[in-house]
């Protein structure tokens, strides 16, 4: 996923009702962004930190900046992290349609955004005649508090565990599904479940986990020009 011009730098003063956020931008100006990510933010969040901002070009937006990228420095190194949640899906869809989830390979058509479930829409649907549908769940991860270990959630999510049951029914039915963490940093080498921020979540996964809903995580390579699919990380069950 390319941006379609190089992000603008800026400094962070707050971040507050969810969706807003106070910067600086290098010339002085004071702005607000659009931050779109409602969840805790751990760690990604601090007064004073380096963002990375787009721009859009609508004349029709009421906040022209949108946040893409804190720039942080943990466990002794400078972390690139995404914190826009509407991302993930398009960077799954995108690696999987050019080949770079080999798990999720071979399928004919894909499609986004497909009801299923309780009122739900699936985040991709994958499909062959004659086989099996494939449900794949898409989810994004920021959190990182032990060095190397992405985790999530970074808060209570109800609709999270909503859709590992869902998940769950679909197996049952006799079809795939999956659930797909897209971790937007790259100094991550494994993935688990954050059981002390929600374990409502915690125990669905488990439960969804036995049921047969597969579970795949990928980190992502960052810069201010792109953000892409890259490594499949190591599963740290409890």
């Amino acid at each position: 996923m390319n941006f379609k011009e190089p992000l603008i730098p800026a400094t962070l003063t707050k971040r507050y009702k969810r969706f807003l956020s106070d910067v600086v931008l290098a010339n002085g100006e004071e702005i607000t962004a659009h931050c779109a990510n409602p969840g805790a933010m751990l760690g990604l969040k601090e007064p004073g930190i380096k963002v990375w901002l787009s721009k859009s070009d609508n004349p029709k937006r009421k906040l022209a900046y949108s946040w893409e990228l804190a720039e942080i420095h943990i466990h002794g190194k400078k972390a690139l992290v995404g914190i826009n949640t509407m991302h993930p899906n398009k960077l799954a869809f995108e690696a999987i349609e050019t080949g770079k989830v080999p798990e999720l390979g071979g399928y004919e058509e894909m499609r986004r955004e497909v009801p299923y479930g309780k009122s739900s829409r699936i985040d991709i649907l994958l499909s062959n005649n004659g086989h099996k549908l494939c449900y794949v769940e898409v989810k994004n991860v920021h959190l990182l508090r032990q060095k190397g270990l992405a985790e999530f959630p970074d808060s209570v999510t109800k609709r999270g565990a909503k859709h590992l049951e869902e998940l769950s029914d679909m197996v049952a039915d006799g079809h795939r599904a999956v659930m797909f963490y897209v971790i937007q940093r790259d100094d991550a080498a494994q993935f688990t479940i954050a059981a002390d921020n929600d374990p409502v979540y915690f125990e669905t996964f488990k439960k969804a986990r036995k049921s047969g809903v597969e579970v795949i995580a990928y980190d992502c390579s960052l810069s201010i020009t792109a953000i892409k699919l890259a490594n499949r990380l190591e599963l740290i069950a409890h």
